[in-house]
């Protein structure tokens, strides 16, 4: 019910992932990521323990693929579920188990791995990783084109309800976490909308955090 990537900017060093799905809040239970660390999705019958356990593994040296490995191991029904890794080398890790749900397929290279479930064809998360490499610029555009990539691909061979995009970089909260919760529209679009509006303003509510008195306007009534 869902198709998804994971990915690292080789320039930056941010971390990002994006998701959709037919089902309602997919990234309030299947996103996860960490500034430094990497970041992880956990889908497909969905067990949201995975992702943190796979970040906390990551975070005390483990590469991307030892954390899936381990996750394997410790993870409960692990046959029904789908959890892609990516760490702070770029390494790219993905587990499938052979209980997701209809069609489930996985495409991954250096920096960005995609997986998903319940697909139109077997062909959607290859066009994700291949968009996300063929692109450039900020790593939300790229990540927003890739989703997109999967969309014209095929995409969920149910109607997308619900999106949302994860973005970590030198801080210890996320610099951009944009959702659509539920929709009857196309939840990519509304995220992509979204991040079109966000993005300009992305540094300023980071600066604003960090010292105020450097921040830019806040441009609301009152303000001088």
């Amino acid at each position: 019910m869902t198709f998804s990537l994971v990915a690292r900017c080789a320039e930056t060093g941010m971390f990002g992932l994006a998701i959709s799905s037919s089902s309602p809040a997919v990234a309030a239970r299947c996103a996860y990521a960490r500034a430094g660390v990497g970041a992880v999705a956990s889908q497909n019958v969905t067990d949201p323990s995975l992702g943190p356990l796979a970040l906390h593994l990551m975070e005390n040296g483990m590469s991307a693929v030892e954390a899936i490995e381990r996750v394997r191991d410790q993870g409960k029904f692990i046959e029904y579920r789908q959890v892609l890794a990516v760490d702070n080398t770029g390494t790219t890790a993905i587990h499938s188990g052979p209980n997701a749900l209809g069609i489930w397929t996985q495409a991954q290279a250096p920096d960005v791995a995609s997986g998903g479930n319940m697909l139109a064809n077997d062909g959607v998360p290859q066009a994700v990783v291949d968009e996300f490499l063929a692109s450039t610029g900020h790593l939300g555009d790229r990540l927003i084109a890739a989703m997109h990539a999967g969309l014209v691909a095929g995409g969920e061979a149910g109607p997308l309800h619900s999106a949302g995009m994860l973005i970590v970089d030198k801080v210890a909260w996320p610099v951009a976490e944009l959702r659509c919760d539920w929709t009857d529209d196309c939840p990519i679009e509304n995220i992509t909308t979204a991040w079109d509006i966000y993005k300009p303003q992305l540094d300023a509510y980071v600066q604003r955090a960090i010292d105020p008195r450097e921040a830019p306007s806040y441009g609301v009534p009152g303000d001088e």
